[in-house]
Parts: C-alpha cells; sequence; structure tokens
C-alpha cells in the first residue's frame, strides 16, 4: 500500500515517535520510582539502627553502672553480684535483681537457697529468718559469688 502524497509516512512516523517518547517516560517513571522506594527503606534501616544503638538497656546492653543501691537489695550486673556482701538484720528480705544482659542464679553454697533462672529485669527475693552468714553463687557462672550477713 502506497502513500499518495507521502503524509502517511510523516503520520506512522510522528506516532512511532510519540510511542517511543511516552514509552521512555514511564521508564523514566517507574526507575524514580524504584530510586525513591530504594531511598526510603534506606532510610528505615538507618533509623532502625541508630535507635536500637542509642538504647540505654536491653539486650546486647554494654551498660556496665549498677544502679544506685538501695538497701537489702542485691544488683546482678556485669557478671557480678553488687554489693558483693549485703549486711542485714534478722528477719529482712533480701531482693536480687538481674540488670544483667543474661539469665542468672542465686544460688545457696549450702543448699539453703535456689532462686532457679533470674532472667534478664527479673527479680528473686528471700526473707533471711536467721543469724549466720550465707554465702551463694550463680549456677550458670560459678565465678559469680556473693555474701548475705545476717546478724
Amino acid at each position: 500500500m502506497q502513500v499518495a502524497h507521502g503524509t502517511g509516512i510523516h503520520k506512522l512516523s510522528f506516532r512511532a515517535t510519540m510511542r517511543s517518547h511516552w514509552a521512555y517516560s514511564i521508564q523514566i517513571a517507574f526507575m524514580k520510582i524504584k530510586i525513591l522506594h530504594q531511598n526510603i527503606f534506606l532510610l528505615l534501616i538507618s533509623a532502625m539502627a541508630v535507635i536500637s544503638c542509642s538504647k540505654s538497656s536491653g539486650y546486647g546492653s554494654n551498660n556496665t553502672t549498677p544502679p544506685p543501691p538501695v538497701a537489702n537489695t542485691v544488683s546482678i550486673v556485669s557478671m557480678s553480684f553488687s554489693p558483693a556482701t549485703l549486711t542485714v538484720s534478722v528477719g529482712t528480705t533480701v531482693t536480687w535483681t538481674n540488670n544483667d544482659n543474661m539469665t542468672h542464679t542465686v544460688t545457696s553454697d549450702a543448699s539453703g537457697f535456689d532462686s532457679g533462672d533470674i532472667t534478664m529485669g527479673s527479680k528473686y527475693s528471700r526473707v533471711f529468718s536467721v543469724a549466720g552468714t550465707y554465702a551463694y553463687h550463680c549456677t550458670i557462672h560459678p565465678s559469680m559469688k556473693g555474701t548475705i550477713v545476717v546478724k
């Protein structure tokens, strides 16, 4: 089929150019959207990293400063009992708080008491109703030792 005046060829050429331009514009738009999504994803990942690293306590925390002492309490922190020795009166309740980032126990050396597992943030309490010296340790970490002196 021939076009008599040649205008049909120009129309076909113009349409092909328009389709090509339109397809190129859509391709550019999709590429821009993809880059925008990648930037949003990177921003979210960065924000999560900053937030997780800025927490003052929690799993993986490097907080090695024990909280201020409270009467008749022992803090478990940095793989140790703080204070290592606590002196109390007969009838006193002593509370151990696990401020470390792992599980510990409070177990009497003389089979007098055993807390079982104390998970991070949990507490264990015991009343000392008889005068004496009570040595204890963590069964999970035997190098952790402490003493309660009851007068």
